[in-house]
């Protein structure tokens, strides 16, 4: 066994590069200020009642003026003030919303769904209500992104625990969530969405069980920024002596009513987080330990076409292939993936394994062991801290003990150490949170939230390719 301790990798932006989303986006804005086609403003369409309306309206005011960081810490790093939205600092874009952007719910409709007695016509019958407003923006204004804020007696009606006895009584299996279905339906508008609760953007009613203002407000912004303008804010910086690389995640994901079988999902990404997201084919469930797999010519085809989704966007195939999958490969899968690499004359590939596991390490401190610990195990095996002590921050930023990630690695063609090193990289490349220490990379970190709404987009439907659309 060898310990080692990986460096944080740096992230690229407009002018320079830093280890932290936040302090490289505050000090040197955003990487794509570089590219032309970028959107100097966005225009956020609204969809909520009154009040809900009025709630976004102080809060993007307050966004756009700066938010100053946690008073009560010394983690300066950690807690860093939000410095507001502009067109000449940070963000380098301005968000324009108006009434002519907006629709309001009514309170009438808003109670109907509330007092409906069974959860799942409550879902359905809001899912409803929001698209039809989103269906109106989408058709008539010109908006980058439409912000949906949900009133907080409907959240509560449509995500709490109830006696439906409706539902018990017909037996639903069927699986009713209102961001997925409500993501799902609109997908096909072309238009992202944010959901938002009442609460979270209600300026008095921040306490301790939520984000400090300054960071609900980094998350929130950039969320919309790449949503808006469907470029990336950061990237990775380049090491120009490595092969051009294409990351793909494989992922699974069950149909609503659980009976049928997995469909499998492959989210591919170049080196610098530009992603696209394609759907496979059902796949079989092994009846030993009840995990899905994919079959060699499944396997094959889902490669495949993900290659050729890569060419088309980069016009260039890659030198090398990394492939990450949350359960280990089977031989039909290795087979397949293989064979597809062969195909298309790529000779490098690492299929590497990310799981949890029971291995702890201890420190000598009070704090866990520093974030890029690396214990290997084997030449093809190791257990790395992608959660752990952060020097930048000088705190462990987590409420629980963090638990590291098993890393083996198939068709080796990479050291361990090198594998970990993207895998640590590919963390920080997730636009919904701007904290520098994510636990898994964003091949795998997306496929739980694409296979959740993808389950409830039909099979005739075309999914967008685009993670802004799952978000």
């Amino acid at each position: 066994m060898k310990l080692a301790k990986l460096p944080e990798p740096l992230l690229e932006f407009g002018s320079g590069t830093h280890v932290c989303p936040r302090t490289g986006i505050e000090q040197m804005s955003v990487y794509d200020k570089k590219d032309e086609l970028r959107r100097t403003e966005l225009r956020i369409g609204v969809v909520g009642r009154g009040e809900g309306v009025d709630l976004l309206d102080d809060w993007l005011r307050r966004c756009r003026n700066g938010i100053e960081r946690k008073k009560k810490s010394d983690l300066k790093n950690l807690f860093r003030g939000f410095g507001g939205i502009s067109q000449t600092h940070g963000f380098l874009t301005r968000f324009i919303n108006s009434p002519n952007y907006t629709r309001t719910l009514r309170k009438s409709d808003v109670t109907q769904v509330v007092l409906l007695g069974s959860r799942t016509q409550r879902v359905e019958k809001a899912v409803n209500l929001y698209y039809e407003q989103v269906r109106f923006l989408a058709e008539n204004r010109t908006v980058d992104v439409i912000v949906c804020v949900v009133p907080n007696e409907m959240f509560d009606s449509l995500t709490g625990s109830t006696n439906d006895n409706d539902d018990e009584k017909e037996g639903r299996a069927i699986e009713h969530n209102f961001r997925r279905l409500l993501k799902a339906k609109c997908m096909h508008l072309g238009i992202p969405l944010q959901l938002v609760r009442e609460k979270t953007i209600q300026i008095t009613a921040y306490s301790g069980e939520q984000q400090d203002p300054a960071t609900k407000a980094w998350n929130f912004v950039t969320a919309l920024y790449y949503k808006g303008n469907r470029t990336i804010p950061w990237r990775l910086v380049e090491d120009s002596e490595k092969p051009k690389t294409c990351y793909i995640g494989i992922g699974f994901y069950k149909s609503r009513d659980g009976e049928t079988l997995s469909s499998s999902l492959a989210q591919v990404f170049d080196e610098f987080g530009h992603g696209i997201i394609l759907r496979g084919t059902p796949v079989s469930i092994d009846k030993s330990d009840r995990r899905p797999f994919l079959s060699e010519d499944q396997a094959y085809d889902l490669l495949t076409g993900a290659l050729e989704e890569y060419d088309r966007a980069l016009e260039q195939m890659p030198a090398r292939i990394v492939i990450h999958k949350s359960s280990h490969f089977r031989e039909t899968e290795r087979a397949g993936f293989s064979r597809a690499l062969s195909d298309k004359g790529i000779r490098s590939k690492d299929f590497v394994t990310i799981t949890g596991t029971d291995i702890r390490l201890f420190a000598d401190t009070n704090y866990p062991p520093e974030r890029g610990t690396l214990m290997t195990m084997a030449e093809n095996e190791g257990v790395l801290y992608t959660r752990g002590t952060v020097q930048f921050y000088k705190t462990y930023p987590g409420a629980y003990v963090p638990s590291p990630l098993k890393i083996t690695v198939y068709e080796q063609d990479s050291s361990l150490e090198a594998i970990c090193k993207e895998i640590m990289g590919l963390t920080k490349m997730n636009w919904n949170n701007t904290q520098l220490d994510g636990r898994l990379p964003i091949t795998l970190e997306c496929a739980n939230k694409i296979g959740d709404i993808m389950k409830y987009v039909g099979e005739s439907e075309k999914p967008q390719v685009s993670y802004s659309f799952y978000m």
